[in-house]
């Protein structure tokens, strides 16, 4: 066998073949240490964000005395789970949930029909004020509904009076009415938003082939649009009951005062309204209420399973649009009256709310704008903002971060325990903001006087990411599954080592995805309350616990000023957002 004299010069530069053996093993054995090291840093922070809040809600719930006290096991808490009142409270939690997705799903699939299948007027604007709503955060149209709505003193009740010189108050949010209210305002723009793609995605000859047939519009419509878009619909429909069910600020604002209770007002009050403080009920109904949610999801993939909905085909096609002649005005004033009472009324609200003296009583001599003084010379205020937004670019960035590298791990490797890493990745979704407090609060309560957690603001942090933990996987994985496998082996095959592909390659790539994630995880942060209002403490208040504060304490007016400042956070945060989105799709 001969050897090419290209060989014998490659072969002196590299070195003995002996070496070059040697060198490669080397580097081989490092980067399965590293890639091993990394895995097991990855799985314990998941261990920690998830199972351990998780463990210690069993733990709790078996716990006679509250966290870090000396105590006994017993199955108190579950007895108490049984009592009359919880049974209510179970009871009244999905009747409501329920009552608020039938409605909430039809007005969101008319929604869907009219900006994606018929040619509305300015659909692309409307689509951004129609979802808009979800992005507000619920305490502040709680508030201001709480003072439109009032049967006392509301605006709409005053205004119903002055017109029509009746003594009644036709509106009274604090019923069940209200809650289902109140909930169905965040329920159509959530269905909106992930239905709206079913119907734009679907080949409209499918559509044709049945009015050829002879079929209506109508019937068309329900066995022919609906049919191909149910997968999308029963996900969003089920997806929409779970957040019916942990659902915390409709039913503390609205029900709390008419005596109406759910399962997380019931935790919530049995920590913070009952003396003694009932944790080991609390923690109990927290595992029930855990558990009902996994049902649910059961159900939902046992009603799927086996199904198949083709409405995207190889085929080439436009989505059809329906021309609707004069009724397209129609369909534009039902977007807009959407938007008007969703937006528009309770923003407008905490405008008035700001620049009169006292709530309820609107007269020109009441005009003042001592609210604004008053809120900016607070130093609660102040404090609330600036812990907001750290732990709002703290918390997003690093939530974004350690759901990338989740991501990565679920989509573009191989490793035998990517699974596990996704399962604990997405075990916060089955757990409300509220049951995720109580089972950190029993869990920063029990870590060693060493890691001081407990009672500071790395406790909020906590808490935060891995609330946005699912959130940011579910964005990242998207962005890394339409990125080819060519591109990293590529970069390798060129001598580029691991970090420089992630940083060249993937991150260069995806990171639109990873902009506008942060941005809906500053969106969750900004307007989480029921883990917040569980884990803060003295120093360490959020915009959300100062807002229920003052509310609580009757200053309904600097509410409305504290209100409008984070309306205008939630405009700029979201222009931000939908200006990545643009720039994203014009580089496609």
């Amino acid at each position: 066998m001969s050897i090419s004299a290209d060989d014998r010069l490659g072969n002196s530069a590299r070195g003995p073949l002996p070496a070059r053996l040697s060198a490669s093993l080397r580097r081989w054995q490092g980067t399965s240490a590293s890639r091993f090291i990394g895995a097991a840093l990855l799985i314990a922070v998941l261990m920690f964000l998830s199972v351990y809040p998780l463990s210690m809600l069993l733990y709790g719930s078996l716990h006679s005395t509250p966290p870090g006290m000396a105590g006994t096991f017993s199955l108190d808490g579950y007895q108490d789970v049984l009592s009359r009142q919880s049974v209510v409270a179970l009871f009244n939690t999905i009747s409501i949930a329920f009552a608020k997705t039938i409605p909430s799903l039809v007005i969101a699939v008319l929604l869907a029909w009219i900006l994606a299948r018929t040619d509305t007027p300015f659909r692309g604007t409307l689509e951004v004020l129609v979802t808009l709503p979800f992005f507000v955060p619920p305490i502040l149209t709680a508030m201001a509904w709480g003072m439109l709505g009032n049967p006392q003193v509301g605006l709409l009740n005053q205004l119903y009076q002055w017109l029509t010189g009746s003594a009644s108050a036709p509106i009274n949010v604090y019923s069940y009415g209200g809650v289902v209210w109140h909930m169905m305002q965040y329920s159509v723009p959530f269905l909106f938003l992930l239905i709206v793609d079913a119907f734009r995605a679907m080949d409209p000859s499918l559509e044709e082939a049945a009015r050829m047939c002879g079929a209506s519009r109508l019937r068309t419509f329900r066995t022919v649009t609906l049919q191909l878009t149910l997968p999308a619909l029963t996900s969003a429909a089920i997806l929409s009951f779970i957040r019916g069910i942990e659902n915390f600020e409709s039913p503390l604002f609205f029900g709390s005062p008419a005596g109406i209770h759910v399962i997380t007002t019931e935790i919530y009050d049995s920590i913070n309204q009952r003396s003694p403080p009932q944790y080991q009920y609390a923690t109990a109904t927290s595992l029930v209420i855990m558990a009902l949610l996994c049902l649910i999801v059961l159900l939902q993939w046992k009603l799927l399973r086996g199904r198949s909905f083709t409405t995207i085909s190889g085929k080439g096609y436009s989505p059809g649009v329906m021309r609707l002649g004069r009724w397209r005005w129609v369909t534009f004033s039902f977007c807009m009256l959407f938007f008007v009472v969703t937006v528009v009324l309770p923003i407008g609200q905490l405008l008035i709310g700001s620049f009169f003296k006292f709530f309820g009583f609107y007269e020109w001599d009441m005009l003042t704008l001592e609210h604004y003084q008053a809120v900016f010379a607070s130093g609660e205020f102040w404090r609330g903002f600036g812990n907001t937004m750290l732990l709002g670019l703290v918390g997003a960035s690093a939530t974004m971060v350690l759901g990338g590298i989740v991501a990565y791990t679920s989509v573009r490797t191989k490793w035998r325990g990517r699974l596990l890493i996704g399962a604990m990745a997405w075990l916060p979704w089955m757990m409300p903001g509220i049951v995720l407090g109580v089972g950190f609060l029993w869990g920063f309560a029990l870590l060693p006087h060493a890691v001081p957690i407990y009672g500071t603001i790395w406790a909020l942090l906590l808490a935060y990411i891995s609330l946005g933990t699912p959130l940011s996987v579910r964005v990242m994985s998207s962005a890394y599954a339409q990125l080819s496998f060519d591109l990293e082996e590529c970069s390798r095959v060129h001598g580029a080592s691991w970090l420089q592909t992630m940083w060249r390659i993937m991150i260069a790539l995806a990171w639109p995805s990873f902009a506008v994630g942060w941005v809906l995880v500053f969106f969750g942060i900004m307007r989480e309350l029921s883990a917040s209002v569980l884990l803060y403490s003295v120093g360490s208040e959020v915009l959300s616990v100062v807002l229920l504060k003052l509310w609580v304490n009757g200053n309904a007016e600097q509410v409305s000023v504290i209100g409008l400042l984070m309306m205008l956070l939630v405009v700029l945060f979201r222009w931000v957002q939908l200006s990545f989105v643009k720039k994203r799709i014009s580089a496609l």
